[in-house]
C-alpha cells in the first residue's frame, strides 16, 4: 500500500494556500471603475495611445487660419461668421461627444478584459487540470477495451488520477455557473447586450443559450463521473473475485464510455472553450483538444509513474513501460501538431474573415506565446523523444514531460485569454497563484486516492503478462 508522504502533503497544502492568496489579492487588485482603469492605463504608459482620442478637434476658424498663414495670406473672418458660429459650436460639440463616447467605450471595454482576468486565470487552470484528469480516464478506458496486455501494473496510477476528475469538473462547472449568473464576461454571448446588437450570435442562440449550456455541462459531467465510479469500483471487485466477471464489466463499461466519451468531449471542446469566440467555428477543434488533453494525460501518467517508482512502490513497473509511455507522448504530441497545422493552415489558406480573425488576434497579440506554445508541443518532444533509448531514461522522460505540460497548458492559455483579456494579458500573479492552486489540490486529491487501494491489480487476467513486459 502505498502512504502519502508527510513532505508531499505539506507541500499540496503550501501551494494551495498560497495559490488562494495570490488569487484573491488578483481579484481585489482588479479594476472596478473607469477610474481604475484610467489610473491603469496612465501607469502602463497607454495614455498616449488611447487619449489621442481626447485630444479637440480644431475648429473651422482655427483651420482656415492655419490654411491662410501657410499661403501667406492674413486672416479675414467671413461676413457670415456670426450666422454660422452656432451652427459650428454646434458640429464641434457633436465631434467631442463622439470622440468622448468612443474613448467611454474604449475605457468600459477595457475595464471588463481586466476585470476578466483572475476569471481567465481562474478558469484556464481550472479546464487544464481537468482534462488531465478526463484524459487519463479516456486512456484507461482504451486499456481495457483493446484488451491491453502491457499496461495493467499501471491501472492504480491511472484510477489515483482520475479521482481528481470529480472536483475538477465540479470546479468547473462551477465556474460555468458563475458566468451564466454575469458574475465575469468570460463568454460573451451570455450578455444579453451584446446578443441584441449581433446577428450571428442571435442566429446561434438555439444553441447558446445559458441553461441549455449548463443542461448540457451537467450531462457530461454526470456521465464521465457514473462511468469512472463504476470502473473503479469493478476494477477493485475484480480482486476480490474468483473469476473475470467484473473484468468483463469493466470491458464494456470501457466500450460504452469511449462512445460517450467521443461525442461529448467534442460538444465539450465547442461549448466550454470555442464559444469564448462566438463567432469562429473550426470542425477539427473537437479533436485538437482532445489531442491536448490525451498527451496531458499520458504523461502525467508517466511522471506519478516514474515519481512512485523512485520512492520504492511499483516494482513490476520496468524501463519498457516507461518507454511505452514515452512512445505515447512521442506519438500523440506529432498528431496534436498535425491537427494544429492542418487547422491552421486551411483556415488561413482559405482566409475567411469569421475564421482567420482567430488566428490574426493570437499571432498579433499573443505571437510569442503562441509559437513557443508550438514549439513546446512539437519541437521539443520530437527533438528529445525520436531516439527509442531516450525513452527508456527516466530522467529524460520527467524532463520531455515537464516540458509538454508546460507547452499544453499555454495551448488553454492561448485558446481562452485572446477573447477574454485580449491584447490586455500578462503572466502575472493571478495565473501563476491559479497554477499553484489546482496543481496542489491536483497532487492533493491524486496521491491521496492512491493510498485507498494496493498499487498493483492482483486478479487482472493480464496481470502477468503485464509483469514480465519487455519490448
Amino acid at each position: 500500500m502505498y502512504t502519502l508522504s508527510s513532505k508531499l502533503k505539506l507541500f499540496s497544502i503550501i501551494l494551495m494556500v498560497v495559490g488562494l492568496l495570490g488569487l484573491v489579492y488578483g481579484f481585489i487588485a482588479a479594476p472596478s471603475t473607469i477610474e481604475d482603469v484610467k489610473e491603469y492605463v496612465a501607469s502602463h504608459g497607454e495614455h498616449g495611445e488611447h487619449g489621442e482620442g481626447l485630444e479637440t478637434p480644431l475648429s473651422g476658424q482655427a483651420e482656415d487660419e492655419l490654411e491662410d498663414d501657410a499661403k501667406g495670406y492674413d486672416y479675414v473672418q467671413s461676413e457670415h461668421e456670426v450666422e454660422t458660429q452656432r451652427t459650428d459650436e454646434a458640429d464641434h460639440g457633436m465631434l467631442l461627444d463622439e470622440e468622448g463616447g468612443h474613448d467611454q467605450e474604449h475605457l468600459e471595454h477595457l475595464l471588463h478584459q481586466l476585470q476578466n482576468k483572475p476569471w481567465a486565470a481562474l478558469y484556464v487552470a481550472a479546464f487544464f487540470f481537468f482534462m488531465i484528469a478526463l484524459g487519463a480516464l479516456a486512456f484507461y478506458a482504451i486499456q481495457y477495451a483493446a484488451q491491453a496486455g502491457w499496461s495493467p501494473v499501471l491501472f492504480r496510477v491511472m484510477e489515483g488520477i482520475t479521482a481528481y476528475l470529480l472536483p475538477g469538473s465540479l470546479i468547473v462547472f462551477a465556474l460555468l455557473l458563475l458566468s451564466g449568473l454575469h458574475f465575469n464576461h468570460l463568454f460573451v454571448w451570455m450578455d444579453p447586450e451584446v446578443v441584441a446588437h449581433d446577428e450571428i450570435i442571435q442566429n446561434k442562440s438555439g444553441y447558446l443559450n445559458v441553461p441549455f449550456f449548463l443542461i448540457r455541462a451537467a450531462i457530461y459531467i454526470a456521465g464521465w463521473n457514473i462511468f469512472r465510479y463504476f470502473m473503479k469500483k469493478y476494477s477493485l471487485k475484480q480482486d476480490e473475485s474468483s473469476d473475470n466477471t467484473y473484468y468483463k464489466k469493466n470491458f464494456k463499461l470501457a466500450a460504452g464510455f469511449l462512445v460517450f466519451f467521443i461525442v461529448t468531449e467534442s460538444m465539450m471542446a465547442w461549448d466550454w472553450i470555442m464559444s469564448v469566440d462566438p463567432h469562429w467555428f473550426s470542425t477539427l477543434f473537437g479533436w485538437y483538444v482532445f489531442a491536448s488533453l490525451f498527451v496531458s494525460a499520458i504523461t502525467t501518467i508517466a511522471l506519478v509513474t516514474i515519481y512512485l517508482k523512485s520512492r520504492g512502490y511499483l516494482p513490476y513497473v520496468n524501463d519498457s513501460h516507461i518507454h511505452d509511455l514515452a512512445k505515447f507522448m512521442f506519438g500523440i504530441s506529432i498528431f496534436w501538431t498535425y491537427l494544429w497545422f492542418s487547422q491552421f493552415m486551411l483556415i488561413w489558406y482559405s482566409n475567411i474573415p469569421e475564421e482567420v480573425t482567430y488566428f490574426v488576434t493570437r499571432i498579433e497579440d499573443y505571437g510569442l506565446v503562441f509559437f513557443g506554445m508550438v514549439a513546446l508541443n512539437f519541437i521539443f518532444p520530437l527533438l528529445l523523444l525520436m531516439n527509442s533509448d531516450f525513452k527508456r531514461v527516466n530522467w529524460f522522460v520527467v524532463m520531455t514531460g515537464i516540458v509538454i505540460l508546460c507547452g499544453h497548458y499555454l495551448d488553454i492559455f492561448v485558446m481562452i485569454m485572446p477573447a477574454t483579456v485580449g491584447e490586455s494579458w500578462f503572466i502575472g500573479i493571478p495565473e501563476l497563484s491559479a497554477l499553484a492552486f489546482f496543481g496542489g489540490l491536483f497532487i492533493f486529491v491524486v496521491f491521496n486516492a492512491l493510498t485507498k487501494a494496493p498499487l498493483l491489480v492482483t486478479k487482472n487476467p493480464f496481470r502477468k503478462e503485464s509483469e514480465h513486459y519487455h519490448y
